[in-house]
């Protein structure tokens, strides 16, 4: 099992920027055959897909222009910048981690919190984002 650990929420103000990091461990986490997602989940909404990388061959997709992912090379530490925060932005963050087998690639559309997919997952951390 892959355990994950989020940090870098707060409280920021519209317009504000943050950066999530999420920490990945575990003897059977290997980035090589991973995907790495964050996830966002707002209160009383379903939780949706924000930006995921794969580490099979480095490409990242974003479903929030605003959202950028990157890994910090080697160290299995994930990150989420976020830009031009708005108060819809505000809910609870969460990273996750896909095992990919040999044969899959991994496209935007798979960037779903999808838990047959992605079957770890961390504890999340809160974003608000005041007016």
């Amino acid at each position: 099992e892959v355990q994950l650990v989020e940090s870098g929420g707060g409280l920021v103000q519209a317009g504000g920027s943050l950066r999530l990091s999420c920490a990945a461990s575990g003897p059977e986490f290997d980035f090589n055959d991973h995907a790495i997602g964050w996830f966002r989940q707002a209160p009383g909404k379903e939780r949706e897909g924000v930006s995921c990388i794969s580490g099979r061959d480095g490409n990242t997709f974003s479903l929030k222009d605003q959202f950028t992912i990157s890994e910090d090379n080697g160290k299995n530490t994930f990150y989420l910048q976020m830009n031009d925060l708005k108060p819809e932005d505000t809910a609870v963050y969460y990273c996750a981690a896909a095992f990919l087998p040999p044969t899959f690639i991994f496209r935007k559309g798979a960037c779903v919190p999808n838990r047959a997919l992605f079957g770890s997952w961390g504890q999340g951390t809160q974003v608000t984002v005041v007016a």
